[in-house]
Formats: structure tokens, sequence, C-alpha cells
């Protein structure tokens, strides 16, 4: 089958402007132009512009998208199958805000007491399952099952004020961080500061007993790594996350534990 720009656009529910930008990108390109102009899309541009809805539908960038449908390797089939786990598990994720969303309509209405601690379980559960889905298979090949379990664990437990003064030190690294940099010195009071703060954030989260400055300085090495966490710290600016990882290496030559 064959289909114009505008057959295309009402089949999948993408307008034609959205489908001439993918065009103009260069992420999804009609299988020819008529003589008069008219964009034609075969079978191979309709499975191509599924992929990139799926993708959107995950919250993919798309310049990321491209990226990935560019790879010599890309392989549909697999990536269908890992688009089919993160719907999963992006179910799962409503399935557990849609149940806290329940019982506080019911704790409302007197058929039920939802304490203080499980009003905030489907946020946590939320920041679990995407930490899962990103980060587990690497962070359990590196570390036990057990132990990532038990900061799992200790997440969920984690009452309002101890949730909220995660994210307060959260929000305090971020902004210590950014000053620290500009001074360019990682072994600055100020480096020293945020790199406490990083550590009171990381105890938060890790099970108790288990920071050591070790795992501190080959949690700020991985940092440097990961793009990932490279692209979130370098936000600041450029060479942020190394600044960090510095900082962190010299503040862990002193005696501090949890």
């Amino acid at each position: 089958m064959e289909y114009t720009v505008n057959e295309l656009a009402t089949m999948s529910g993408v307008s034609v402007r959205t489908i001439h930008y993918y065009d103009q990108i260069g992420l999804l390109s009609p299988l020819r132009i008529e003589p008069n102009g008219y964009r034609v899309y075969g079978s191979a541009e309709v499975d191509l512009l599924q992929q990139i809805l799926f993708y959107r539908e995950l919250g993919v960038p798309l310049k990321k998208i491209k990226s990935m449908m560019n790879m010599p390797d890309y392989n549909r089939e697999k990536e269908l199958e890992a688009q089919l786990n993160a719907l999963l598990q992006k179910r799962k994720q409503i399935e557990v805000l849609i149940g806290n969303v329940q019982r506080t309509i019911h704790t409302l209405r007197g058929e039920d007491d939802m304490s203080d601690n499980e009003k905030f379980e489907g946020f946590k559960q939320k920041l679990i399952d995407e930490n899962e889905e990103i980060y587990g298979a690497e962070i359990r090949s590196r570390y036990s099952d057990d132990l990532i379990d038990a900061s799992n664990a200790k997440v969920k437990g984690m009452s309002r004020e101890k949730w909220m003064e995660a994210q307060n030190l959260s929000e305090q690294i971020m902004e210590k961080l950014k000053k620290a940099f500009a001074l360019g010195n990682p072994a600055s009071e100020l480096a020293k500061e945020v790199c406490d703060l990083h550590r009171q954030w990381l105890c938060m989260f890790w099970k108790d007993g288990t920071y050591s400055k070790q795992a501190h300085k080959e949690l700020a090495e991985g940092y440097v790594a990961d793009e990932r966490f490279t692209a979130y710290y370098d936000k600041i600016g450029e060479g942020c996350t190394k600044f960090l990882r510095d900082a962190i290496a010299i503040y862990c030559e002193e005696n501090k534990k949890c």
C-alpha cells in the first residue's frame, strides 16, 4: 500500500506538519516525491513512523531517535521488544499511581486510612522503576542484588519528611556545585561542602552502613564514564562532571562516614 502525506497523517493521528518536519530533519523521508510535488509513503515508511511514535510515547528525544535508527546494527525486532518492556514498565507505574489515587479518594470518604508515608508510595515506586529501567542491569552487574533491593526498600520506606529532605539535598547540591565550578578549584571549601552534601544524599538512598570513601570515589568515576550522568552534571557547564569527580576524590581523603 502507498499513501499520500494526508492519508498517512489521518491513519496515524499525526499532523501533516509533523510528518513534514520529520522529513525535514531526515527522520522520515517519503518513498518518493511525485512530479506534482506530492509525497508518497510506502509500507516501510509506515513501519518507521510507527517506531518513531513508540519512541516518542516513551519520551525519547527526536535527535536520539534519529541516532539510534541510523545505527548500522539497528534491529527493529529487538528494539520493539525493548519498547514493549518499557511500555509494560510504564503501565506498571501508572497502575501504582492509579491505586494511590483510589486509596486517597477512599480515605477522603472515610472508607480507608492512609498513612502519610503511603500517600507517596506511588511516586517513590515510579522513581525506583525508572532507575531500574535505565540503570538496573548495569548496577546489578556491578553490585549485588541484595544491596540494590535493600536500597529500593529504603526508598519505599521513606517518610514524607525524609523524601522532601532528599529532594532539597539534591537541589542544594546542584546550586552549590554551580558556584563551586565557577570558582574552578575542586579543593575549595565550597567544593568540599558540595561533596559532603552529596555524601549525605547518597546515604539517604544506600543501604545503611554501605557508604565508604572508596565507593564514593568509584561512583564519581562512573559519573564521568557514563554519558547519562555527564549530561546531567554538565548542564551546569562543560567539564562540571569531571570537576565533581576531582572534588570527591579530594574530599574522600578526609575520614568522612555516614
